[in-house]
């Protein structure tokens, strides 16, 4: 590595990450891209992870540590981005991996426009019975017509609707700073990445995303409940802590508070779906409120909404324990998505084809491999 500006900084938020802690340390020394500073940021780990990392950085000078109480993820990723000194700026959650030539291709392709960021397809990560990792393509575009090309949110609305895995990609350190942006500094880890994706879009003008996949994602339970009273709400919370910045910011307000409001109904129906029961009603008579409240200011773009999204959105605002009683009354309250997975890789494509287009779906049903 040079002694001026590393080409990027890789943060990684590590918190109790001991059992794949050195299978990403490994993958992000292992870049091809070799002009990089890797930020471990240690919130209070219980574990070895902090002895790990100091082994690690003992043997490798690119590795910074900062060892700090904890403080949740958002404090933690904000601490490694006003440490990180690179070009740009990657995220690396420890119990991930990646490809090893991912920050060279995505660096390459950033110098090549100035672009604010880029991102990329990812790989879903599972580990079976024998240690077999199995690698399945996400590919995070509505359309296959965006990749590859420079991109302009500021233009295009559904520019939004490309999936906000945050560390698919890297962020020029520059604007970053420029334009404050951060992640929500909230207790533990709760959904932070809504708001560093959302100011994200609203403050660039040259995007891309390459038709390629690098980062390896390792999925957790997504069918776990949220079980405890106090993770209820964070979603919305959230949303809350986003919608505040906007309102800050009038100019940016006037003009994406409609798609705001749009992408808050998407995620906080995936919060809901993992609520147990008895917080349901509760999350949903909040999620009422608010959106009454946001009719009646007219921030509701309809023309941006589905009319089944439309008309669910309304039968909630309307009255959430109807809704709630009939959704309970129906298929077992699952979802269309995950009926669809039940029933096998022709109803996933049929599903995608409907939500998100015939590149999309292609991808989505069938790009499925073993590493």
């Amino acid at each position: 590595m040079n002694n001026t500006t590393p080409k990027a900084s890789v943060v990684m938020p590590i918190y109790n990450a001991e059992p794949y802690l050195e299978q990403a340390l490994d993958s992000a020394l292992a870049q091809t891209l070799t002009d990089i500073e890797i930020i471990c940021v240690n919130d209070g780990s219980k574990d070895t992870s902090l002895e790990t990392i100091r082994r690690y950085a003992a043997n490798d000078t690119r590795i910074k540590i900062i060892d700090k109480p904890n403080g949740g993820y958002g404090h933690t990723m904000n601490v490694g981005i006003s440490n990180a000194t690179g070009e740009y700026v990657g995220i690396l959650e420890p119990d991930d991996y990646l490809r090893p030539d991912m920050y060279e291709r995505l660096y390459n392709r950033a110098i090549q426009d100035d672009l604010d960021f880029i991102r990329s397809d990812y790989y879903r990560l599972t580990t079976d019975a024998d240690g077999i990792d199995h690698l399945e393509r996400e590919p995070i575009c509505n359309k296959s017509s965006y990749y590859n090309k420079t991109l302009n949110p500021q233009n295009n609305m559904d520019l939004f609707n490309i999936r906000m895995e945050n560390w698919t990609g890297i962020y020029k350190r520059s604007w970053l700073v420029e334009h404050n942006i951060k992640f929500n500094e909230s207790p533990g880890a709760g959904f932070q990445d809504n708001g560093f994706w959302f100011q994200s879009y609203c403050w660039a003008s040259k995007i891309a995303v390459l038709d390629e996949a690098f980062y390896c994602y390792r999925q957790d339970n997504a069918a776990s409940s949220i079980n405890q009273s106090n993770k209820v709400f964070v979603m919305l919370d959230e949303y809350q802590w986003i919608e505040n910045w906007l309102r800050c910011n009038p100019q940016l307000c006037e003009k994406f508070i409609g798609i705001f409001e749009y992408k808050k109904t998407h995620n906080c129906e995936f919060a809901f779906s993992r609520l147990a029961d008895e917080f349901q009603l509760p999350f949903l008579e909040r999620y009422a409120a608010e959106y009454s409240r946001a009719f009646s200011n007219n921030e509701i773009d309809e023309k941006l909404f589905w009319p089944d999204e439309l008309n669910r959105l309304k039968e909630i605002v309307a009255d959430p324990k109807l809704y709630l009683d009939k959704l309970r009354a129906g298929a077992d309250g699952k979802s269309e998505l995950l009926a669809a997975r039940e029933k096998g890789k022709l109803s996933v494509f049929s599903y995608y084809l409907k939500e998100e287009g015939i590149g999309s779906a292609l991808k989505r049903a069938f790009s499925s491999i073993v590493r």
